[in-house]
C-alpha cells in the first residue's frame, strides 16, 4: 500500500518527523494536521464527537444519506436542492441541525446536508487527497476499526484527524472529546491485531501521538458518559439546552454501521 519506507534520511527529516513516518497509524489535529498525516495515507479517520461524527452515525442508523459540505458557504441551498436533501441549519434555528437529538427526531429523514465548521469542513477537504474518508465518534468507533480491518490491507496507512473545535478568532482548539473518540477508534484498531501493537513497544506501527489518544479514551471509558458532561465543549453544549446532544455521544459502540464517504456522501453500508 502507501506506507512509507524506512530510510533514515526521510524517516528523520523534519517533514518526515511531522507526517509521522515511518508509523501507518497516525493522528494529529485539524485541517493542517490532516493534510500533513494523510499525505499518502489510505484512509482518513474523522474525528469530531461533538458533533458532526455523532450526527453521521445517528443519521446512518435511520437509513439516511449524509453529504458534508462547507461550513457558512452560501452555496449550501443550492448544494442541498441539486441532491434533493434537506439542508440542516444552525441548532437554535428549530428543525434538522448539527444537533444529533434533531436527527433522532426528525420525522423523516432520506438526505440530508449537513455543514459544520470542523468534521463536515474536514471530510470534505480530505475527499479530494485521500482514496477514503470516515466519519468516526464514539458510538461507531469499533464498527468502523472493524470495517477498516475487514475491507484494507493490514500495512494500510490510516491517518486519524482529532477535529477539535475553533476559538472565537478561528484558530483551533484541542478538544478532549475528539481526542477520546479518536483514541476509541484507534483500540479498535489494536483488538483487530492491525499492526501487531504490543502494549510494551507501541512502534509496532502505531504513531506515539496515535498511542497516547488510546490510554486517553482507556482512563476515560469507566466515566465516559461523565467525561463528556463535563470537559469544555459538553459543559457549553448543556448550558445552552444541548445536553441530550452531549448523552447521544456518549453511546459508546451503540452502532455497528462505519460511515465511509463514498460519491460526497455518508451512506449505510
Amino acid at each position: 500500500m502507501n506506507a512509507p519506507g524506512t530510510n533514515p534520511r526521510h524517516t528523520y527529516s523534519a517533514n518526515a518527523a511531522h507526517r509521522q513516518l515511518p508509523f501507518t497509524v497516525r493522528l494529529d489535529w485539524g485541517l493542517e494536521g490532516a493534510r500533513t498525516v494523510a499525505a499518502g495515507a489510505d484512509i482518513a479517520v474523522v474525528v469530531d464527537v461533538l458533533s458532526f461524527g455523532t450526527c453521521v452515525s445517528v443519521a446512518l442508523d435511520r437509513g439516511a444519506e449524509v453529504f458534508p459540505y462547507r461550513w457558512r458557504d452560501t452555496t449550501a441551498e443550492d448544494f442541498a436542492a441539486h441532491h434533493q436533501a434537506q439542508l440542516a441549519g444552525p441548532r437554535h434555528g428549530g428543525g434538522l441541525s448539527l444537533s444529533p437529538a434533531s436527527l433522532r427526531a426528525a420525522v423523516a429523514l432520506e438526505r440530508v446536508v449537513l455543514p459544520s465548521p470542523n468534521g463536515s469542513e474536514l471530510c470534505h477537504a480530505l475527499a479530494a487527497e485521500v482514496p477514503l474518508v470516515a466519519a468516526v465518534c464514539l458510538r461507531n468507533a469499533a464498527a468502523t476499526a472493524d470495517w477498516v480491518a475487514a475491507n484494507l490491507p493490514g500495512d494500510a496507512v490510516v491517518a486519524v484527524v482529532a477535529a477539535g473545535e475553533r476559538w472565537p478568532d478561528g484558530t483551533l482548539r484541542p478538544a478532549v472529546e475528539d481526542q477520546i473518540g479518536a483514541g476509541a477508534f484507534i483500540a479498535g484498531l489494536v483488538a483487530t491485531g492491525k499492526g501487531g501493537y504490543e502494549a510494551g513497544d507501541g512502534r509496532h506501527g502505531y504513531a506515539p501521538e496515535a498511542v497516547a489518544a488510546m490510554a486517553v479514551f482507556e482512563a476515560a471509558e469507566p466515566r465516559l458518559r461523565e467525561t463528556l458532561q463535563h470537559c469544555a465543549s459538553g459543559r457549553e453544549l448543556s448550558g445552552a439546552g444541548y445536553a441530550e446532544d452531549v448523552d447521544i455521544a456518549a453511546e459508546l459502540d451503540g452502532s455497528d454501521s462505519a460511515a465511509i464517504l463514498r460519491g460526497g456522501a455518508f451512506r449505510p453500508l
